[in-house]
């Protein structure tokens, strides 16, 4: 189960649909499911704990799948992004949705969401997708023009996370 739950579009009520058609009246109700799935959950280590000083880091990312936006008058519907960025300490959110990830989009949710929060983190911590980063490297990542010109007008640094370590923007939040 913990296995499947990482995969996209995975449920706990989708496994447990699956599980009752299995052991049907004997198998566990729903909320025993999900009682018994996190009694084992809390039994595992954590990895990677992290404590967050507040107004440090803000954590950005566009979020898995994309959401169908349907013209009322055509019928005709495109996909949407949904970009989010959620501070470190407090985990308050902020989520839009725009038509690309590309740059533009990119950096106009960020001003969106520093005008949403009143306020810029010290540090922006991104994911290494194009729009943030034009090499994505450990030690040394190069930081997309457009966007340090944006962190330099707002103050702020941009320390994207290490690549091919999901856990450094996704466990504090989403």
């Amino acid at each position: 189960m913990h296995k499947e739950l990482k995969r996209k579009g995975v449920t706990k009520q989708l496994l447990w649909e699956e599980y009752k058609q299995i052991h049907g009246d004997k198998g566990y109700q729903y909320s025993q499911y999900c009682q018994h799935y996190r009694d084992w959950v809390s039994r595992l280590k954590r990895s990677m704990r992290q404590v967050h000083k507040a107004g440090e880091k803000l954590f950005i990312d566009y979020c898995g799948p994309t959401l169908p936006v349907i013209n009322p008058d055509t019928g005709e519907y495109r996909n949407a992004q949904i970009f989010v960025a959620c501070w470190g300490a407090s985990t308050y959110t902020y989520a839009e949705a725009s038509w690309s990830q590309k740059k533009g989009d990119w950096i106009q949710a960020h001003v969106n969401a520093f005008e949403y929060f009143g306020g810029v983190p010290e540090i922006l911590v991104p994911d290494n997708l194009k729009s943030a980063t034009t090499k994505a490297d450990r030690y040394e990542p190069e930081i997309n023009t457009s966007y340090q010109h944006m962190a330099s007008h707002y103050k702020t640094v941009i320390i994207p996370a290490r690549p091919y370590k999901p856990k450094d923007t996704k466990s504090r939040r989403f």
